[in-house]
């Protein structure tokens, strides 16, 4: 579905000055800088595969969809998308993908969203009997058929993310591309959204590449993680996997009673200690795990204690301090 080969990005700053002095010295020696958005990435994503895109704000993650939307145009590189360069923007391609950007909106904004999903229609070319049965459904999923004559100003973010959501699935792409679609929302709303993009994917099937910050998106959705860290590919490889980069170490907590004074007994687990010392996280192997534990038990008063794999997010924040971590792939 998606093949790229040394594909990168890079931009050329303007440099200015402040002042009126610097505008008018910059009149007649501008200063550039070159950024390099994306550094040579090769990829290839599947049919019906959902990818979640992180990285830290600059990555690239952005940039790697806008080019491979065509709204951006490749520095260097080869990139496919359904058989079809994007920047060409061929009316073959259009048809067949569809792009969600949390912060923008694809909805005439003054307008009922069904007027904008008849101009859909229109552009897309989507016979009537089709339009109507697809408004029908989607409608029910997103249950928001109550909301489809009220201007899309008047609508909540949550309401007005799930009109954009229909939007641009209305003539089924094949592949969907989201960049952030649960930013701002409530918690409710994020699931949501969420538990609408799975149904949908298990019913049409289409490849879906999705950013976000929220981990609990990637997790809930994503087969397979892609980090760009620095608008470098750091790790390419199913979500399991990516949750092991540090290691295969169990997460145990405990919360004692009264803070604890003498703390050696810990410093071999990397603890992390919170609430005056009377929490404390610790990292170790799942065969230590049992005595541990006991050991622990027995010395200190304890008011609670559990255990966890590592967070994808403490594995990501751990990759966003040092991404060698993850090796260069």
């Amino acid at each position: 579905m998606i093949h790229s080969q040394g594909l990168s990005k890079s931009f050329r700053i303007y440099k200015k000055k402040a002042g009126l002095k610097g505008s008018i010295l910059s009149f007649f020696h501008r200063e550039f800088e070159t950024k390099m958005a994306l550094s040579p990435i090769d990829l290839d994503i599947k049919k019906g595969e959902i990818i979640g895109l992180l990285g830290p704000n600059g990555a690239g993650k952005t940039t790697l969809m806008k080019m491979m939307t065509g709204i951006i145009v490749p520095s260097s590189g080869k990139l496919e998308v359904l058989g079809c360069e994007p920047e060409k923007r061929s009316r073959q391609l259009r048809k067949k993908i569809a792009l969600v950007m949390g912060q923008k909106s694809q909805l005439w904004w003054d307008l009922p969203a069904m007027d904008s999903f008849y101009l859909i229609q229109k552009y897309y070319e989507i016979p009537n009997v089709d339009f109507q049965k697809r408004l029908k459904k989607l409608s029910q999923l997103l249950d928001v058929g109550h909301l489809l004559e009220v201007h899309v100003r008047k609508l909540s973010l949550g309401e007005r993310m799930k009109v954009e959501l229909m939007a641009c699935l209305l003539h089924e792409p094949e592949v969907i591309f989201l960049d952030e679609p649960t930013i701002g929302l409530d918690l409710i709303a994020q699931q949501n959204i969420r538990k609408f993009l799975l149904e949908y994917h298990r019913e049409k099937k289409p490849t879906l590449i999705l950013t976000s910050h929220y981990m609990a998106d990637i997790e809930a959705l994503a087969e397979r993680v892609i980090l760009l860290i620095e608008g470098k590919k750091r790790f390419d490889g199913p979500i399991a996997d990516f949750e092991n980069v540090l290691g295969h170490n169990k997460t145990l907590y405990f919360t004692f009673t009264e803070p604890v004074e003498d703390r050696s007994f810990f410093e071999a687990f990397l603890p992390k200690w919170e609430h005056n010392n009377k929490r404390v996280e610790i990292s170790l192997a799942a065969e230590q795990l049992q005595s541990v534990a006991s050991e622990i038990l027995q010395q200190y008063k304890v008011t609670d204690f559990g255990t966890e794999k590592t967070p994808i997010e403490r594995v990501l924040s751990e990759l966003m301090k040092n991404p060698m971590l993850a090796g260069g792939q």
